[in-house]
């Protein structure tokens, strides 16, 4: 059986610890940041607002026409009222999980669920 002798320089040392290092923090970066909970994002005209859905609350939203009101409630939202003529935005069904979508055209108020499942407490932000 013949044996190897493996001896190890302070430069091939200082490699291997650079490689670890980055492969660590590639993955943190990567796989660390998955915890992003879905929030609600409200554009009107007037403005983009952002809200999370662990918070119960009603809002009004300016639009062209009047006031809509948004009620976020058990991890959802819906339109409750809105100006426009038909009412449709209304009898949309409550949105709560990413990519879902409900607008009300006339008063140009368009509410989306963005973001994962999962978040870190986003309670409101405007621009």
């Amino acid at each position: 059986m013949k044996q190897f002798n493996v001896s190890f320089k302070p430069v091939d040392l200082a490699i291997l610890a650079v490689v670890l290092t980055a492969a660590i923090v590639s993955g943190v970066v990567i796989y660390g940041n998955r915890s992003v909970k879905a929030h609600l994002v409200i554009e009107a005209p007037t403005g983009k607002w952002i809200y999370s859905l662990d918070t119960n609350r009603t809002v009004q939203i300016p639009g062209p026409l009047g006031n809509t009101i948004v009620r976020i409630e058990g991890g959802s939202a819906r339109i409750l009222d809105s100006p426009c003529p038909n009412k449709t935005c209304i009898a949309g069904p409550h949105i709560s999980h990413k990519g879902e979508w409900n607008a009300c055209l006339p008063n140009q108020v368009i509410l989306r669920i963005d973001g994962d499942e999962d978040e870190n407490g986003i309670d409101v932000i405007v621009n």
